[in-house]
């Protein structure tokens, strides 16, 4: 894996270097480049990432903190795998986030509001016919926010940023099964949306949530 920047090293970058390297290293696990199991080493992200041990050494540690690695006896760090507790934590508060603005977003979303929706659905149907299922997982991600920054409600895009990484993370584990049913489920939310109908929408986010739920706990069962 070549070292990211316009000039060939992370450190070309105007970000300070542990945030660069943390960026990366929460991408680089979130998009599955780093699947869960895998052993991530500060000699090897050192190298990876064309910089010195001590900005990996602290990136670690926050991604620790995140729930992305665990470190583990004479392994050290490896990159967690979610397990039926942390899924059924997060789609416990996912559930109820994504209802609230989903109906939010319906009684507020203006045409132009609509018409982003569908460039992403667009996007996504796109992805996942090609099979990219990064992009999807990232075209998921960015479906969902822009629901809650239609939403209006400030609270509900606080609490978003953090929760949308590890609903990404598990969305990408399991992607090759769920895009193609995640597309047509985010179809019937954005309907809802579009017809001002709070009441569906809140029902399609409920229903979507339920199903993603379902396989992502199914996908941890079988790990």
């Amino acid at each position: 894996m070549p070292p990211i920047g316009a000039s060939g090293t992370i450190g070309s970058q105007h970000l300070a270097l542990r945030d660069q390297v943390l960026a990366e290293l929460r991408q680089r696990i979130v998009d599955g480049d780093y699947p869960p199991g895998e052993r991530l080493t500060e000699d090897r992200l050192a190298a990876d990432f064309g910089v010195s041990r001590n900005p990996v050494r602290e990136a670690l540690r926050i991604v620790e903190a995140d729930g992305l690695v665990t470190m583990l006896p004479r392994r050290g760090a490896v990159v967690a795998t979610p397990d039926a507790s942390t899924i059924a934590d997060l789609f416990a508060v996912r559930s109820g986030l994504e209802s609230v603005a989903a109906r939010l977003a319906a009684e507020r979303a203006t045409p132009q509001d609509v018409a982003d929706l569908r460039a992403l659905l667009d996007a996504a149907r796109v992805a996942t016919e090609q099979d990219d299922f990064s992009r999807v997982a990232e075209l998921n991600t960015a479906l969902h926010m822009r629901v809650i920054t239609i939403s209006g409600n400030r609270w509900l895009t606080s609490i978003a940023g953090s929760l949308y990484l590890h609903v990404q993370w598990v969305f990408r584990i399991g992607a090759a099964h769920r895009a193609p049913h995640s597309w047509h489920e985010h179809i019937r939310l954005v309907d809802a949306i579009e017809a001002g109908d709070a009441d569906e929408a809140q029902a399609a986010a409920l229903a979507h949530t339920d199903a993603a739920a379902h396989a992502a706990l199914e996908l941890a069962d079988e790990a």
